[in-house]
C-alpha cells in the first residue's frame, strides 16, 4: 500500500505498527499498512478469534448508535475512538441524520493524526486528543463546545475502553463525571471485557498480553461493569455479552457461541 496515501500524516512513522491501523485491519479496513497487518496476526496467534471479536464490537456500535439516532440523539461523543474508519459512529449516524454531529477522542497521537487527515473536511465531526482519565480535558474542551450541546441529548460511547483502566485509577468515579456532566435524556454505551465466560482461548490471550508488560488489560465481572453506568436506566436487554445485544442478524454474532459472551455491552439512558 503506498504510503503517499492522503491520510497518512507526514509526522507518522509509517514502518511502526499503531495499536489503532491494527485495530482497523483486523476489522477489514483499508487504513493500515504491511507492519501493522503483520502485528494483527501475531495478535490472532496470541489471541485466537481476536478479528471476530474487533468485528462483533464494531457491530454493537453500529447498532448502538442507530438505537440513539431512533431515540432523536444526534450528537455523539467517543471516547477511544481509534482512527474512525470501517462504519465508525459518523458514518452510521448520518447516514441516518445528516445533521448529525461526532466528536473522536483518543489519547494515542498516532491515531489522532490519521484521524484529523480523513476527517478533514467532514461536516460536523470533530477530533480531540485526551485521555479518559481526565474527564475536564474532554468535557471542557474547545472542540466539546464547539460540536456539543450540553442542553440536548448527547450519545457516549465508550467501546472497549474500560478494561484498560486500572482498578487503582477507580473507573466508576470516573464515569461519574461523565454521567453528571449530561443533560437528561442522553445514553451511555459501554462493552467491556468479563471474566464471565467460557472462553478459555481469550482468557489465556488476556494473561498473556498482561505477562507481556505496557498496559494491562482488566477483565471485570457484571455487577462491576453494570455500577458503571450508575443511576442510568438500561435499555432492553440490559447488560449482556456484546453480540446479544439487539442483533439484527448472523453477521452480528460469531459462528463461536463462546465469543459472544466475551465482553458486555449495554446501553443506558439518564433520566
Amino acid at each position: 500500500m503506498p504510503v503517499e496515501q492522503s491520510w497518512v500524516p507526514q509526522s507518522v512513522d509509517v514502518s511502526v505498527p499503531s495499536g489503532a491501523r491494527v485495530y482497523d485491519y483486523m476489522l477489514g479496513g483499508a487504513h493500515n499498512f504491511a507492519v501493522d497487518r503483520e502485528m494483527g496476526e501475531k495478535l490472532e496467534q496470541v489471541m485466537p478469534h481476536a478479528r471476530s471479536a474487533a468485528r462483533i464490537n464494531r457491530a454493537f456500535l453500529g447498532r448502538a448508535v442507530r438505537f440513539m439516532v431512533d431515540q432523536g440523539v444526534r450528537q455523539f461523543l467517543d471516547v477511544g475512538s481509534g482512527i474512525p474508519t470501517v462504519a465508525n459512529v459518523h458514518e452510521v449516524a448520518q447516514a441516518v441524520a445528516p445533521e448529525c454531529r461526532v466528536l473522536y477522542v483518543d489519547r494515542d497521537p498516532v491515531a489522532i493524526a490519521h484521524s484529523e487527515l480523513i476527517l478533514a473536511g467532514v461536516e460536523g465531526t470533530g477530533v480531540l486528543q485526551a485521555d479518559l482519565r481526565d474527564p475536564a480535558s474532554i468535557l471542557d474542551s474547545a472542540e466539546a463546545r464547539r460540536l456539543l450541546d450540553f442542553d440536548e441529548p448527547i450519545g457516549v460511547l465508550m467501546l472497549f475502553m474500560l478494561h484498560w483502566v486500572p482498578t487503582e485509577a477507580d473507573p466508576w468515579g470516573l464515569l461519574k463525571h461523565y454521567r453528571e456532566a449530561l443533560p437528561s435524556g442522553s445514553y451511555l454505551a459501554i462493552t467491556h471485557l468479563t471474566f464471565e465466560h467460557d472462553n478459555e482461548g481469550a482468557k489465556a490471550a488476556a494473561a498473556k498480553m498482561n505477562q507481556a508488560g505496557g498496559e494491562q488489560v482488566v477483565e471485570r465481572g457484571k455487577d462491576e461493569i453494570l455500577a458503571l453506568f450508575g443511576d442510568f436506566e438500561l435499555v432492553e436487554p440490559g447488560l449482556v455479552g456484546f453480540a446479544e445485544w439487539r442483533p439484527s442478524g448472523p453477521g452480528d454474532i460469531s459462528v463461536m457461541p463462546s465469543m459472544n459472551k466475551v465482553a458486555f455491552a449495554g446501553v443506558a439512558r439518564k433520566p
